[in-house]
């Protein structure tokens, strides 16, 4: 008889809750489920984390974060060294274009894409990413990622230095823009000088990230969300399947 047949609501959330009478105090135990669900223990009990308990929005609305390391208020003047969360990103769909101000790493669960500015080749490249796949992006790299599959997607996403809540954590086009105008002087002419994607923030020319930006927003438009293949549906269910017979009982 399945979990759910006997009442406990989420398949999988019974063997958790055993589990959690064996965890030593101070310990958490999560399950990342194939279909984006997330099942949490501790010495006090299993839940299904959701939404509404423990995730922060995440750059986008419907999108979702829960920190594992650091917090959104960390910064340079408030160091935790990097931030590590787990992140859920809703079906099909992508995070507005940004870039952040310090280097980023995801390990994608699932189906994804993430596309990437190529400064010296000046286009954009979009990358097919696979469960298991983990990407490694330099600072102040113009990307955008995104769920190419029907269910919600689990990642897990660390950054260098930066916080959901600091300004530099994901810098978008409209802000890129609005950082150009500033730097600008009374004459209209710009007085800082950089590069796009350079290892600083303060040599950065945000007149060319905000270009950069907005080049991936357009092919967002225009190919929008790539889809997920007939052989990697096949490969989802199974892999859904395998998490039945594994998963905890």
């Amino acid at each position: 008889m399945s979990d759910v047949e006997s009442g406990s609501g989420t398949p999988g959330l019974r063997g958790m809750e055993r589990l959690s009478r064996d965890l030593p105090h101070g310990v958490e135990l999560f399950h990342l489920k194939p279909e984006g669900s997330v099942l949490f223990a501790d010495r006090d009990g299993a839940r299904e984390l959701g939404p509404s308990e423990e995730f922060l929005r995440f750059i986008d609305d419907g999108q979702f974060a829960h920190y594992l390391v650091g917090d959104a208020r960390t910064s340079p003047e408030r160091p935790s060294n990097a931030t590590f969360k787990l992140g859920v990103v809703g079906p099909r769909s992508a995070f507005t274009p940004h870039a952040h101000g310090g280097e980023h790493i995801v390990l994608s669960l699932g189906h994804a894409a993430c596309g990437l500015y190529d400064a010296p080749r000046g286009r954009v490249t979009e990358i097919r990413l696979f469960p298991g796949a983990m990407i490694r992006i330099p600072e102040m790299m113009p990307h955008s990622f995104a769920n190419r599959g029907s269910k919600p997607l689990n990642i897990l996403a660390a950054n260098t230095g930066f916080g959901i809540d600091h300004e530099d954590y994901a810098i978008t086009a409209d802000e890129a823009e609005r950082r150009a105008v500033d730097e600008a002087g009374d004459d209209g002419i710009r007085h800082g000088h950089g590069t796009l994607g350079t290892v600083t923030r303060v040599g950065t020319d945000y007149g060319l990230l905000a270009a950069a930006l907005r080049d991936i927003e357009r092919i967002q438009r225009v190919r929008g969300i790539g889809a997920t293949t007939v052989r990697e549906r096949l490969a989802a269910g199974l892999r859904r399947a395998a998490s039945a017979l594994e998963g905890p009982r």
